[in-house]
């Protein structure tokens, strides 16, 4: 049975819907073995798994949890000290050890896997700028992220990497439709995303896949569908994204979508589970180790 809590989190800045509930759930990624962790009547979202199988961390309330991936106990806040307002864009290091973070004041931050003070990462820019993480690379040496660039009446949104002890950003693209969403593939040799790039049709964002730099921009989904978070199993043989209903702006709460599975080019694409989701869902990696099963946020309605 899973976990019910009621007002066990922080309020958020988003809420649910009277009746509403966020359930958190591991799926197969064949879509057998479906189990539900922890219901709760706030808001929930983003599960990482952390690289040993022990646990889920997941944000809820502007705080990070930490849940044991067999649903044995409660989950437990991380501690960040004066940081909170963590929003669904954190990755962890490849070995388990450091968070890295996303914060509401736009920056990026790293702290350790059991809490504490973290260290801001990310550059001052002179005009509006906003980090969102969204990936790591295999050997844990740079961060790949989504960058608001501009105040939100002329914003570009485009995709960067910056050394993940910090340093410099570098620019992947420099276009101005909406790029998300960037995240490596395990061998390094890939950075897949979502965007905009090849439409017309506002909102219609399919997968894409390009090299570290930048260069070799390659298409992988050619649907009416919205798609967004391409996420790869650790042994590298599929790639879950989450599939929005046609004409969807953006990547919106509480729509009827779908979680996909295709190979690493596009092939064998096919349908895991469909629910009420969208934005939390699985905006950021939530692979298990074993590469069969994979966790994400449903939020069913009453």
């Amino acid at each position: 049975m899973p976990h019910v809590v009621s007002q066990f989190f922080r309020p958020g800045e988003r809420g649910l819907a009277p009746g509403q509930r966020a359930e958190l759930r591991v799926i197969g990624i064949d879509g057998a073995g479906e189990t539900t962790l922890l219901v709760a009547d706030q808001v929930i979202e983003a599960p990482n798994w952390t690289p040993d199988g022990a646990a889920l961390i997941f944000n809820a309330g502007g705080e990070i949890w930490r849940m044991p991936a067999d649903g044995s106990a409660l989950p437990e806040v991380i501690d960040t000290g004066a940081i909170r307002k963590l929003n669904n864009d954190h990755v962890l290091s490849p070995d388990g050890r450091l968070i890295y973070l996303s914060n509401g004041d736009g920056h990026l931050y790293v702290v350790g896997i059991s809490g504490g003070e973290p260290k801001r990462i990310s550059n001052d820019h002179p005009e509006p700028f906003r980090y969102f993480l969204h990936g790591i690379s295999p050997d844990g040496t740079t961060l790949v992220y989504t960058g608001f660039e501009g105040t939100a009446e002329n914003r570009r949104i485009n995709l960067f990497t910056i050394p993940a002890s910090g340093g410099p950003d570098t620019r992947l693209s420099d276009i101005d439709k909406p790029n998300d969403g960037p995240e490596y593939s395990p061998d390094g040799a890939w950075i897949y995303f979502n965007s905009e790039r090849v439409t017309d049709r506002p909102g219609h964002a399919q997968i894409f896949r390009m090299q570290p730099d930048g260069t070799g921009i390659e298409q992988l989904t050619f649907d009416n569908r919205v798609n967004w978070f391409p996420h790869f199993s650790p042994d590298g043989e599929w790639v879950v994204y989450l599939s929005y209903p046609e004409d969807t702006l953006g990547h919106p709460a509480d729509k009827d979508v779908i979680l996909r599975r295709m190979r690493p080019d596009g092939r064998e694409m096919g349908d895991v589970t469909a629910f009420l989701g969208g934005q939390g869902t699985i905006n950021v990696n939530s692979w298990a180790p074993d590469s069969k099963r994979f966790a994400y946020v449903a939020y069913p309605a009453g």
